[in-house]
């Protein structure tokens, strides 16, 4: 745990003037709305806004690559990007540099012989640039853009002998492509998309001879996308072939590539089976061994005489090819998830997303483990994932920590904890979490002074929660997920006094994911979303969480999917993905209202029921809801949340909203007129 954060407060009170344009809700029969756009009023005078302080700071990062001794290490959601050279020797941040673009660099590869580092961004939009050099002989010199491949992300960058780069990524609106880029004229190529079904590409190794592409369904699986695919490109031919090893092809993804000596090693993203790790040769791609390891990942290959290591779920992994076993070393500190393992030394340095460099020994004992902040790292506000509140403290998810406030004394501390919170709630004083990447739900008590742990594990599959709800009448956390592999999703639940914990897979139908869920009277609402761009969306299901049975649904007809859900007396709120509001009558089981909201509401949002009303929250705006007449008010314009994977907001005892603005947690005390 850090060191507690100086925060202050700042109490400011809202003028109630203005308002934004939208076209307003209207109130009455099913599916009514008016078609003209009206002015949504402000909050009256007097609702006031506190200050809490940063929602998480730290140092975060997402990728770390070694040479010379200098660790060059990637930023994750921070302002602004980018790089570290962290010089291991000295245990010191010497240099760095940033970008102009992204909000996070996963993508770095060294090019030893012309002493150049290549950074590819990731990126809410496409941009100018999306790769960038450093020249590593000059580094007070900033990094350059060097332009931009046609995908949206970089996910993984390599350098050929002959100095060529080549890059994969995705994000854009077709199939991730495999990319060129010749220094000596400075063009950008497409050397084509050798998969159409893949979503995501994350790994590229090349030889001046050949280029190995691997992609599958990392993210937006399911409904017919592509496994594991490995290519080869022949760079004369220009041709593409598939090589995925036979053992890998069920896996949702290839997840590293990178080449030894006269082998290349290949490793897969599990899912529903172990990943698996292959060498294969060069110069017969279909002569290779491949072997199941252990845990849902393998990347980062680090090569030592005889052996391969690289990072899994739970640290590091030892394979000597040849040999079927894989081991586990044996390391005694939490490594969280590792985004950097290079051999120096004799021994091994690892970048942890934790903030840290460790430096271990070849059999997994630590020599030195370096905190990057104490380093020089800049620490700063980082885009935030869910929010908690209650029993005095607010905690703030970020990446591989939840900063936890203290509403009574002020300042903040960081609680290690791996992955992501995307969402969570206080009950009883304990702090419940749910936890990407297949983390399932993680529980810390603030009285007890142990340190945040699993409490409830689920299929590995079902990785990415997004959506936590405490059910009252049935004593059970709720929690709502998606599958990011194999599509679909699923609910969960916990009953906090036993322990015990349950999962429905695909309660909705097996293509829509469950993005929101609320549960009223013993009843759990569940929202439906879809990762195609085609097929069901917008599904309300009503669902017994105690007899994992439908009770019946309802069909929305929102053309985007379900953002959020909220309940108060006997209806239903349901606000989807672009702002399209529908409001049900749930004894009735039928739509009594319909409206329009994306003047407030440009993608996703988040909704709870507090002091008699519906408080939203989207990436621009707060707002409230009457729960009698529809009538939609804004509270806060111009919010502009600092959240990575969509807006949240929760209330405490009090009813009071918690929410970012900016990089900011804030506390709204908005007492409506009733």
């Amino acid at each position: 745990m850090s060191e507690p954060l100086k925060l202050t407060r700042r109490t400011v009170l809202l003028a109630g003037a203005g308002g934004l344009l939208a076209a307003a809700a209207g109130v009455g029969s099913a599916q009514s709305a008016q078609a003209s756009p009206t002015l949504f009023p402000t909050g009256r005078a007097g609702t006031t806004i506190t200050e809490i302080g940063p929602g998480i700071m730290q140092y975060s990062l997402m990728s770390g690559v070694l040479l010379d001794g200098i660790c060059y290490i990637g930023s994750r959601n921070l302002e602004p990007t980018g790089i570290l050279a962290f010089d291991v020797a000295s245990a010191a941040v010497t240099h760095s540099t940033t970008l102009a673009t992204g909000h996070s660099i996963q993508a770095l590869t060294v090019d030893p012989a012309r002493k150049l580092l290549y950074a590819g961004i990731l990126q809410k939009a496409p941009s100018a640039n999306n790769l960038y050099r450093w020249d590593l002989t000059d580094l007070a010199a900033p990094a350059v853009a060097i332009g931009r491949i046609g995908d949206r992300d970089v996910r993984d960058l390599a350098v050929a002998p002959d100095g060529t780069l080549f890059a994969v990524g995705g994000g854009g609106t077709g199939a991730p492509a495999l990319w060129q880029y010749d220094p000596s004229t400075g063009s950008i190529t497409n050397l084509g998309v050798p998969d159409a079904k893949a979503t995501l590409a994350r790994a590229v190794a090349a030889t001046d001879q050949t280029v190995f592409f691997g992609a599958g369904s990392t993210l937006g699986g399911g409904s017919g996308t592509s496994r594991a695919a490995l290519y080869a490109f022949d760079r004369r031919a220009a041709t593409f072939t598939d090589i995925t090893p036979t053992e890998m092809v069920n896996d949702p993804s290839i997840r590293e590539l990178t080449i030894a000596g006269d082998r290349l090693l290949a490793s897969t993203a599990g899912s529903v089976e172990p990943t698996k790790i292959a060498e294969i040769s060069l110069a017969d791609h279909t002569s290779y061994r491949a072997v199941t390891a252990i845990g849902t990942t393998a990347k980062n290959f680090a090569v030592a005489g005889d052996d391969v290591y690289c990072a899994n779920d739970a640290g590091v992994l030892r394979w000597t090819p040849g040999e079927d076993a894989v081991h586990q070393l044996p390391v005694p500190v939490d490594l969280g998830e590792i985004w950097g393992l290079d051999v120096h030394d004799d021994g091994l340095v690892v970048v942890s997303g934790y903030g840290f460099v460790a430096a271990l020994e070849l059999d997994g004992a630590v020599r030195a483990e370096y905190d990057l902040g104490e380093a020089g790292a800049p620490v700063s506000a980082q885009t935030c994932m869910g929010i908690a509140v209650g029993a005095g403290f607010a905690y703030v998810g970020g990446n591989g920590g939840i900063a936890r406030h203290d509403l009574r004394r002020g300042g903040a501390v960081n609680l290690r904890a791996p992955g992501e919170a995307k969402d969570a709630e206080v009950i009883g004083g304990v702090l419940y979490t749910g936890q990407y990447n297949a983390q399932g739900i993680w529980a810390y008590d603030p009285r007890t002074g142990e340190s945040i742990h699993r409490v409830a594990a689920f299929p590995s599959a079902q990785n990415r929660p997004l959506d936590t709800h405490w059910d009252d009448r049935n004593r059970l956390l709720l929690v709502a997920a998606q599958a990011d592999t194999e599509g679909g999703g699923s609910l969960w639940t916990f009953d906090p006094r036993t322990g015990a914990s349950t999962h429905a897979i695909n309660p909705i139908d097996d293509m829509q994911l469950v993005r929101a869920v609320v549960a009223v009277d013993g009843v759990a609402y569940l929202g439906g979303d879809n990762a195609q761009k085609t097929g069901p969306r917008g599904t309300i299901v009503a669902w017994d969480p105690l007899a994992h049975r439908e009770l019946w649904r309802i069909e929305t007809g929102a053309p985007h999917g379900i953002a959020a859900l909220a309940a108060h007396g006997r209806y239903l709120f349901a606000l989807s993905i672009k702002g399209a509001l529908v409001v049900i009558d749930r004894p009735r089981r039928a739509i009594v209202h319909t409206g329009d909201l994306a003047a407030l509401v440009p993608g996703f949002a988040a909704m709870k029921a507090a002091r008699g009303v519906v408080y939203g929250v989207s990436d621009t705006n707060l707002f409230r809801i009457d729960p009698r007449t529809f009538e939609v008010t804004t509270v806060v314009p111009g919010i502009n949340g600092g959240w990575y994977s969509g807006p949240h907001l929760n209330v405490d005892e009090d009813g009071a909203v918690f929410t970012l603005r900016g990089r900011t947690l804030v506390k709204v005390d908005d007492r409506p007129r009733r």
